[in-house]
């Protein structure tokens, strides 16, 4: 625990990306994808004194988005979803990511496309050994998820869901820390 930890951190991003396709044996069946919601941010974690196995044991990102609610023009829904990297790198670029799914994307849009439209607000906060060492938004005042609004109202019936929860759970295994499983 006597280990000061740093974290490194971009501005998170978010785009639609379509649900991918995969071989499904002798018999395929026909859909259409929809989008998929994908926010994600790129860190890097040091630590010092570096530890023997060059891994952070737990990097914790709190995510937080705030989308527009569709019943009522002028309010946010604000949604959040934490998630728990285990065996993380250092000195590395790793990533974090969280998805919405094309049902959530529908029930914010109407539409099971263009799920960045409803974003207005994308923020996160990294924590190593207890401590917040990084934290950013794209744009907005600075940890707009603690201010008080009545425009932005906390919302958990559509849910954030973290890369392993996805069926981009398999894919670009390499670029994103390792997600510990809830039990």
């Amino acid at each position: 625990m006597g280990q000061a930890a740093k974290v490194q951190a971009d501005k998170p991003v978010f785009d639609d990306l379509p649900s991918p396709e995969f071989p499904g044996g002798n018999k395929q069946k026909p859909f259409k994808p929809k989008d998929w919601l994908e926010v994600e941010t790129k860190f890097k974690v040091e630590m010092s004194p570096e530890p023997k196995s060059k891994t952070a044991e737990e990097v914790v990102v709190k995510w937080y988005v705030a989308v527009k609610n569709p019943e009522k023009s002028g309010t946010m829904f604000k949604l959040a979803k934490t998630v728990t990297h285990i065996n993380v790198p250092l000195n590395e670029d790793v990533y974090s990511s969280i998805y919405l799914s094309p049902a959530s994307v529908t029930r914010l849009t109407g539409s099971p496309r263009n799920g960045k439209n409803a974003v207005e607000f994308v923020g996160y906060e990294i924590i190593v050994n207890g401590e917040v060492k990084a934290t950013d938004t794209n744009k907005g005042p600075a940890k707009w998820w603690t201010l008080a609004s009545e425009k932005i109202s906390a919302n958990d019936s559509v849910p954030l869901l973290s890369k392993d929860e996805t069926p981009f759970a398999a894919m670009w295994w390499d670029r994103y820390a390792d997600v510990k499983k809830e039990k």
